[in-house]
């Protein structure tokens, strides 16, 4: 604390609060440097990652989707096939045996 105190004496109140604020501006660029930075190239790499896991995930559902559907075709297929009463039309849907006037 004395050589603060000298310090202001001998430099001057601004003098030393500008050598203050540079060490304190120093301080804060080394450590965003040196740890923030590196903190922050790790986790691009890691969403990245997750990033891709995502995309494959979303086709894998998207996959999966169409399979459902195919099944869920082919069992409304088989449905109208083995049901005689029913009489289906050229595009596969099922029509009504009531005429229209």
């Amino acid at each position: 604390m004395l050589d603060v105190t000298n310090a202001i004496s001998e430099f001057g109140f601004p003098i030393v609060m500008a050598v203050g604020m540079g060490y304190f501006i120093y301080y804060i660029w080394k450590f965003v440097t040196t740890q923030i930075k590196v903190k922050l190239g790790e986790a691009n790499v890691v969403l990245i990652g997750l990033i891709d896991q995502i995309r494959m995930l979303d086709n894998d559902l998207v996959r999966l989707q169409q399979k459902v559907n195919v099944v869920l075709e082919y069992e409304q297929r088989y449905k109208d096939r083995s049901n005689p009463d029913r009489d289906v039309r050229d595009d596969g849907r099922a029509s009504s045996n009531i005429q229209e006037p």
